[in-house]
């Protein structure tokens, strides 16, 4: 695992040289389902950069003395990515939020923000839409048809992942990024914790604030459990 500027600047250079890839950035959810499901698993093996979307996951490598250099997620990753690829003068592709509209609103921002980056385009498929054999065709052609250097897919995981599979086989030189709720953030319709609350490993909490009722069983009965046991191996370790 690396840290976010080498991953844009590994972006950046297989780009430069006809390269497309995919970044994943687990968290302890991604983790913790991955030692479960094979599927899981394989997007992991399937993902050419791998990066820690988890403070856990930080704070468990440093227990067991193999430390990752910090903690790099997708919401960070947005950011950084346009900044980096509007200096080629590339193209990026907004895929996701919660509302075509709202797709609209990251993407301008995107370009208002970075005016060397290109947006090639941006869509936000209505939930549910990859039950539909036919909704996702329709997607993945809208997509291949711009040919953009980049793909910020941000439908939600394991969903997002599975798209990318498909955009990968029709974009081999596009680099793709699952990014969850980040559209969402750079439109303005949410808002991440406090910078405090990332350092100390408590976005978690903000989130489950934000949205209790979809958050709290997955965040209180599954992954919290998982981190104390994955902390508690790494300190025998």
């Amino acid at each position: 695992m690396i840290t976010e500027r080498r991953v844009v600047t590994v972006v950046r250079q297989a780009l430069a040289r006809g390269h497309g890839g995919r970044i994943l950035t687990p968290n302890v959810d991604i983790v913790r389902q991955a030692r479960l499901d094979p599927e899981v698993r394989s997007f992991l093996d399937d993902a050419t950069l791998v990066v820690a979307d988890g403070m856990p996951l930080v704070w468990a490598s440093r227990l067991a003395r193999n430390p990752l250099p910090e903690r790099v997620t997708g919401s960070n990753l947005i950011w950084s990515l346009s900044a980096g690829l509007a200096e080629d003068a590339r193209s990026v592709f907004v895929l996701g939020g919660d509302s075509p509209a709202l797709a609209e609103q990251a993407a301008d921002k995107l370009a208002e923000r970075f005016p060397g980056l290109s947006v090639a385009g941006h869509e936000s498929p209505p939930f549910g839409f990859d039950a539909d054999p036919a909704a996702v065709d329709e997607v993945v052609a809208t997509v291949r048809a711009t040919k953009p250097d980049l793909v910020f897919v941000g439908i939600g995981f394991p969903r997002q992942e599975r798209l990318i599979g498909r955009l990968r086989a029709e974009l081999p030189d596009t680099w793709f990024l699952g990014c969850g709720m980040a559209v969402n953030f750079v439109a303005g319709l949410q808002h991440r914790a406090p910078a405090w609350m990332q350092r100390a490993g408590l976005e978690w909490a903000h989130r489950l604030k934000t949205e209790p009722r979809r958050l709290a069983r997955r965040y209180l009965r599954h992954d919290a459990p998982y981190a104390l046991r994955l902390l508690a191996t790494a300190s025998r370790r």
